[in-house]
């Protein structure tokens, strides 16, 4: 497709709905004639890919944990690990206008995908893409379950390919957009969900992570309450490794993924201050906004969370309650690239950063890349996930020293690659 200039979209004609669902009509807006959406497709695209078996799968606690069938045995990389092809296979959001520009993004999650195509897609067809507030606010009050969940998440789909459709109308970068970038490039925390957490394996891996210029680290604990005092004691051992192998210059960061209680964070806490975490990430369900408030007032620890937060108005609970200082709200999930701004400008009211959860690269760095670095310094770039999540694109992301350049390709740039795609099918629920 090639890309739309701004005078030539002054021109563009007004188009016909292409629904039978009644459809109010569509004024140009400022001199723009509408682009209809004519289609809304999930493509599955599948192939094969090389991955190295039998390391980088350490599990992190988890709620279910605390229930002994649950509980996995102690984790261990092999010592002979092999490079084997495996299957693979994503799910991708395509939406047309009636005159061709196409808006794509993805990998999106299949749940959210099914809510899309359901409950989203008949509201879509015939409207303007280039109206993403009123879209938004359409498709928030269009189903009485839509502030959280499975249905936000389909909207954060939707809303995220209908940014890179404007971004190819205007043939800039979704960044551009928001406002333009603040950096040349954004730097990436490495997040190191699969690494083992035995002690010195996981410091040599951190000292590995710091000389390919990581500065920032995120580790994934492994135990919770069911392992008992010998579980909290490997926590405690795990962080006081990573400190001693990277020294006092490198963040640490620490995720306990819901699996905790507060008096378990307040006993892991109380030993692990002297390392001088970055923060504790997720350590209780998120409806238990008490105990962060609690575990935030008794450590000096900062308490960070929010990749489980959908829309502004939890946030904002959270920031007044003073529960936490570090948002981690994924637009992939929060309602998309439009609800991830709004948060930012939420959390800036109270000094708190937003470091949004890395489900995926393309939403989080160009929100990110467009904010000021008081509120959003960092992305999260799951290193292992990264390595193979965007598989099927042509441009894939690389961090360089630590940082992501930012990309200069119309929306957000995604374009699969047929060589890599052996089947592609349009996947319905409807």
């Amino acid at each position: 497709m090639q890309r739309r200039s701004f005078f030539a979209a002054l021109g563009a004609p007004a188009l016909a709905s292409q629904t039978g669902f009644a459809q109010p009509a569509a004024a140009p807006r400022n001199g723009l004639a509408p682009q209809k959406i004519a289609s809304m497709e999930f493509i599955r695209v599948e192939g094969r890919r090389k991955a190295l078996a039998g390391v980088n799968n350490q599990y992190q606690t988890q709620p279910l944990h605390i229930y002994d069938e649950y509980r996995p045995r102690p984790y261990k990389d092999s010592d002979s690990p092999q490079e084997r092809e495996t299957a693979t296979n994503a799910i991708y959001l395509s939406i047309k206008s009636a005159d061709g520009l196409e808006g794509l993004y993805g990998p999106i999650d299949r749940e959210a995908a099914t809510a899309a195509d359901q409950q989203l897609r008949p509201y879509l067809i015939g409207k303007d893409a280039l109206s993403g507030e009123t879209l938004w606010d359409q498709m928030h009050r269009s189903n009485r379950h839509s502030r959280r969940g499975i249905y936000m998440m389909a909207i954060s789909a939707v809303d995220n390919a209908l940014w890179d459709l404007r971004g190819r109308f205007f043939g800039v970068p979704v960044y551009r957009l928001l406002g333009g970038p603040t950096r040349a490039s954004v730097e990436a925390y490495g997040s190191c969900l699969g690494y083992s957490v035995d002690p010195p394996l996981a410091g040599k891996r951190a000292a590995q992570l710091k000389d390919l210029g990581y500065r920032h680290q995120k580790w994934f604990l492994a135990y919770g309450p069911g392992d008992g005092a010998e579980g909290l004691e490997k926590n405690v051992q795990l962080v006081q490794a990573l400190r001693e192998s990277v020294g006092p210059n490198v963040d640490l960061m620490f995720d306990a993924y819901s699996g905790w209680n507060l008096d378990y964070a307040l006993a892991w806490a109380k030993r692990v201050e002297q390392y001088n975490p970055r923060w504790i990430e997720e350590a209780f369900h998120p409806e238990k906004i008490e105990s962060f408030v609690e575990l935030r007032k008794k450590t000096s620890i900062p308490v960070a969370s929010g990749e489980h937060f959908y829309g502004r108005w939890e946030v904002h609970d959270y920031l007044r309650a003073g529960a936490i200082s570090v948002v981690q709200a994924d637009p992939e999930w929060c309602g998309g690239v439009s609800e991830l701004v709004k948060i930012c400008a939420v959390s800036s009211l109270f000094d708190a950063q937003v470091i949004p959860h890395g489900h995926g690269v393309h939403a989080s760095l160009h929100v990110v890349a467009s904010q000021s670095p008081m509120t959003c310094p960092w992305i999260e770039y799951l290193i292992n996930k990264m390595s193979s999540y965007h598989h099927f694109e042509k441009n894939d992301y690389h961090v360089v020293n630590g940082r992501v350049t930012l990309p200069d390709r119309p929306g957000f740039g995604i374009e699969l690659d047929p060589a890599k795609v052996e089947k592609r099918t349009v996947v319905k629920w409807t």
